[in-house]
């Protein structure tokens, strides 16, 4: 879960530093809450704690409700979702929460062949 919430703060700072709103922890944490929230729903969902590494159907079921969820929670409680940022929230997310999984994968995969060989 940490990886993952790791995950979710990285996408809000960046995105928050690319609208000059970097280093106001209260503006972080207030949009980091939805996207949070949601996650914490992809988790119990995909009941992620059991294989938290898996990119299929772990990661990419944590990555959709995250995303949507994100979405639909700042979008209810006023937040922006004007323009591309939908489109930037998904793809980005998609990146962060898939990539280091699909990352422990690969390195598993290294490491099982490097021994066998």
């Amino acid at each position: 879960m940490a990886s993952d919430v790791l995950a979710v703060l990285i996408f809000v700072v960046a995105g928050r530093g690319t609208h000059h709103d970097a280093g106001v922890l209260l503006g972080t944490l207030g949009t980091a809450w939805p996207f949070l929230a949601a996650l914490v729903a992809g988790w119990l969902v995909s009941r992620a704690w059991r294989h938290p590494h898996l990119v299929w159907p772990t990661g990419v079921l944590v990555w959709l409700i995250t995303a949507a969820g994100g979405l639909a929670l700042r979008g209810l409680t006023g937040g922006g979702l004007s323009g591309a940022f939908p489109l930037v929230a998904l793809v980005t997310l998609g990146a962060l929460l898939l990539g280091w999984r699909a990352a422990v994968v690969l390195w598993r995969q290294v490491r099982s062949y490097t021994r066998v060989a």
